[in-house]
Formats: C-alpha cells, sequence, structure tokens
C-alpha cells in the first residue's frame, strides 16, 4: 500500500474513532442525566408518600381505636372489655349529668302533679336510668363508628398513595433502563460507524487502485 493509502486510512480510522469516541461519551453523558433525574424523581416520590403517610397516620390511629371501641362494646374483644366499656359510659360525666337532668325533671313534674310520691313517679325514676344508659351506649357505637369510617377513607387515601407512588417509581425505573439501552445502542452504533468509515475508505483506496490512480 502506497504512502498516500496509508495516510487516507490512518485519517479515516482517526476521523473515525474520535467520532465514535465523542458519541459514546455524548449517550454516557445524556444515559447519566437521565439517570440522575430519575433516582431524584424516585426519591421525591419516596418523600412525598412519607410526607402524605405521616398526615393520614393520625386518622388511621383514630379509625383503629373506634373500631376497637365498636368491637368491645359488641362483646368481640371479650365480656371483660364489653363490661369495662358499659361501666365506662355508666360512670361517665356525660351519664352523671343527663341523668341529674333527666331525675330531677321527673320529680318536678311528679311535684307539679301532686304525685310526687306515687308509685308511678317511683317507677319512672326506675326505669330512666337503664333507659338513659342503651341510649348512651346506642350514642358511643355511633360515635365509634364515625371515627372508624374516618380511619377507613384515611388507610384508603394511603393505599392509594402508596400505589400511585410505586407505578411513578416503576416509570421512572423504566425511564432509567431505556436510558442506559439508548445509550449502550448509541455506542454500539458509534463503533460500527467507525469500522464502517474504515471499510469504505480501505474500498475507496481499492477503487482508486483499479483505476491506476496510484
Amino acid at each position: 500500500m502506497s504512502g498516500i493509502a496509508t495516510a487516507v486510512v490512518v485519517g479515516s480510522v482517526a476521523t473515525g474513532y474520535m467520532g465514535s469516541k465523542a458519541q459514546k461519551k455524548a449517550a454516557n453523558t445524556a444515559a447519566g442525566a437521565q439517570m440522575e433525574a430519575s433516582e431524584m424523581g424516585v426519591e421525591e416520590q419516596r418523600r412525598q408518600f412519607d410526607a402524605v403517610q405521616e398526615l393520614l397516620k393520625p386518622y388511621v390511629d383514630a379509625g383503629l381505636g373506634g373500631l376497637s371501641g365498636q368491637q368491645d362494646l359488641l362483646g368481640i374483644n371479650g365480656s371483660v372489655a364489653q363490661q369495662a366499656a358499659i361501666d365506662g359510659i355508666n360512670n361517665s360525666p356525660e351519664m352523671a349529668t343527663y341523668l341529674q337532668q333527666g331525675e330531677n325533671a321527673i320529680l318536678q313534674n311528679a311535684s307539679a302533679t301532686g304525685g310526687l310520691r306515687g308509685g308511678n313517679t317511683q317507677a319512672a325514676l326506675a326505669q330512666f336510668r337503664p333507659q338513659l344508659l342503651n341510649q348512651l351506649i346506642n350514642q358511643r357505637y355511633q360515635n365509634l363508628a364515625g371515627m372508624t369510617a374516618l380511619g377507613q377513607n384515611a388507610a384508603a387515601g394511603t393505599g392509594n398513595a402508596g400505589m400511585q407512588t410505586a407505578s411513578n417509581i416503576s416509570n421512572l425505573y423504566q425511564q432509567s433502563g431505556a436510558a442506559q439501552a439508548g445509550a449502550a445502542l448509541a455506542s454500539g452504533q458509534a463503533t460500527a460507524n467507525m469500522w464502517n468509515s474504515v471499510n469504505g475508505a480501505i474500498g475507496q483506496i481499492g477503487g482508486m487502485k483499479m483505476m491506476g490512480m496510484f
């Protein structure tokens, strides 16, 4: 091979190598930026989910307490827990206040009608306390049901946030994987282009030889 041909091949190889190197560097830089952005996105998604979870935690905890209170009143947690729940209502300031008001109203009515010492008054007083207790038990159960529903909604919100976070993170990792794959393909293409350039130069020299140009 003549000196001119050698120079052409060497020049083609050098040019191809430099171009391939630059293309690979650009591809790796772009992939690195995409991967870094994806990791930052993943961390932000996790941070946001942790914030949502922390925000809803008091409501979830309240819901669990409400459910446990309902179970106590229904006897699901055992007779001891049920009795303790009923005793708690029976000995509560709420019970004492309503009982006093109710009994005073019965006695005042009986006094106004002249039946203060009658059997009807005594029967009314005897029936009032258990009726009031039953009413307060039902009311307590309904209040606890409201707390349970609140916690259920908060738990559902946490679950939805978790699923959305998982989906977003999955998408970010897919983007990161696509960036890595793209960089690998670009690197391979750059190498192929370099050798194609070299082969092209050799072919061109062969053609020039056949034409007697050198």
